[in-house]
């Protein structure tokens, strides 16, 4: 196959690329198949760093970069790197670039109700999807999962971590056990070490991942401990790594995106988990 027929091929775009990757993710030979889960769990590190920082951080070959690109059709590794660069540019402008979207979109003089109007047209679209695509038996056996645990542990960064909050607060107030991930002192290893197969994990995180969410949930999950991840959508690495994993994608209004969505399903599951233990003990 030439370079221009491998173009034609390859995907186009971060999402696809993604996707196919997953696809035939269990098919890769072990040398591919570790560049393949570096590149979906360190998007922002392949889409900036070199040949040379990328092998050496997935613990290949440089020409290793080489054959996994070619494999997914693509001419090169630059070539493949480039959908890792253009990703980036889509999804993080800036909030100056936010904000003048904002005032390009409402006439003057109504720029406050403009953005009020439309960050709650963006929860009111998260919240009528959630209603449209929750899944009634993920979210039971969730919840059943969660309800046995002797410890709950929570794990969540960056624009993920205020669910994981509110499930703190959540729990302390229903007296079930959980342990918040995210310490000051540096100590997450030490506190996860602890996990056991009679305890469960609830991760959160969506697109763009953030990279020490998954690295927990897989560390969890190693320990025999049961993950439910709220995540995004099937190609999500928490999807792949949870027992039981929940979809929320959530709407955006000027590129802020919403939570309006993943907190009402947190609140149900924290309430659902705590009457389910209420129940047991009353049988009990």
């Amino acid at each position: 196959m030439d370079a221009e027929d491998r173009m034609e091929r390859a995907p186009r775009d971060f999402e696809a690329l993604r996707g196919l990757i997953l696809n035939r993710r269990k098919e890769l030979p072990k040398r591919l198949a570790q560049v393949a889960v570096y590149a979906l769990d360190h998007p922002e590190e392949v889409a900036f760093g070199t040949a040379a920082s990328i092998a050496q951080a997935a613990d290949v070959q440089p020409s290793t970069l080489v054959r996994f690109a070619q494999h997914l059709g693509f001419d090169g590794f630059s070539d493949l790197q480039g959908i890792f660069r253009n990703r980036l540019k889509e999804r993080t402008g800036n909030y100056e670039e936010r904000l003048a979207t904002i005032r390009a979109t409402t006439k003057q003089g109504s720029e406050d109700i403009a953005i009020l109007n439309g960050f709650l047209g963006a929860a009111s679209q998260s919240i009528d999807k959630l209603v449209q695509t929750v899944n009634p038996l993920r979210f039971e056996r969730a919840t059943a999962l969660l309800a046995d645990a002797e410890t709950i542990y929570l794990i969540a960064r960056r624009r993920s971590y205020p669910i994981a909050a509110y499930l703190a607060y959540a729990f302390g107030k229903m007296k079930l056990r959980y342990v918040l991930t995210g310490s000051m002192a540096g100590l997450d290893p030490e506190m996860l070490a602890m996990a056991t197969e009679r305890d469960a994990a609830i991760a959160v995180s969506f697109s763009p991942y953030a990279p020490s969410t998954i690295e927990q949930a897989r560390q969890l999950g190693a320990l025999g401990v049961p993950v439910v991840s709220i995540t995004d959508n099937a190609f999500s690495p928490l999807a792949e790594c949870a027992e039981e994993w929940l979809e929320v994608a959530e709407a955006d209004f000027a590129g802020f995106r919403s939570l309006s969505a993943s907190m009402a399903l947190c609140m149900a599951l924290s309430v659902a988990v705590a009457e389910r233990r209420r129940r047991h003990a009353a049988q009990g």
